[in-house]
């Protein structure tokens, strides 16, 4: 079973194209829906991170508070080095097993869905990376629509925190250009076709 990663910038489509890999019948992990699954379930990454971010970090009735996490984190690089350090090889491990259950289920190839795949080193668990293209000022326009109480100095320090197009790019092994003048569908079964083949 060939495992794929698919990045890309915020804004990029990587959800919709991944969409249609999923009308297509292939295993899509979601990272980050998966990470938020793991930290609120994993007991050993509940532990850990209430002794990194303290008692906030669940709420009374037990659940992760993502806005103190968001607040605490996200604002410092130390403390958002340290929560990655923690959550990563957790997710890494909830991938393994996803992975194993799909290898087992016969599927010829699986999509690991990831904006920071080469931040986060889960590009080594993978065996071929597509990289969804789009242009800046599309990816702006594109955030804004999408998640209105962004400004668009929140999206430039978004951007500014993951690794550029063009390094993403250079590093994939295909590229999916979702800029608005390719057609994504045609772009999609060619990569489906050469993946089951």
């Amino acid at each position: 079973m060939i495992r794929v990663g698919i990045t890309g910038g915020i804004g990029s489509g990587k959800s919709v194209v991944c969409r249609l890999f999923r009308v297509l019948g292939v295993p899509v992990y979601d990272s980050d829906l998966r990470a938020k699954w793991v930290m609120a379930h994993d007991l050993a990454l509940r532990a850990e991170l209430l002794t990194a971010f303290g008692p906030e970090t669940f709420d009374e009735a037990g659940q992760l508070n993502r806005t103190y996490l968001a607040r605490t984190a996200f604002s410092d690089p130390a403390q958002l080095a340290r929560l990655n350090a923690l959550v990563h090889p957790h997710v890494g491990r909830d991938f393994e097993n996803w992975a194993e259950e799909q290898r087992q289920a016969g599927h010829a190839y699986i999509l690991k869905e990831a904006a920071l795949l080469y931040e986060s080193g889960a590009y080594q668990q993978l065996n071929r990376i597509i990289t969804v293209f789009a242009p800046l000022a599309l990816r702006q326009a594109r955030v804004l629509r999408r998640d209105p109480h962004r400004t668009a100095d929140d999206i430039l320090n978004i951007i500014g925190k993951q690794m550029s197009e063009e390094e993403k790019m250079s590093r994939a092994d295909y590229v999916i250009y979702n800029d608005d003048e390719h057609l994504l569908i045609p772009q999609v079964l060619a990569l489906h076709g050469e993946m089951v083949n």
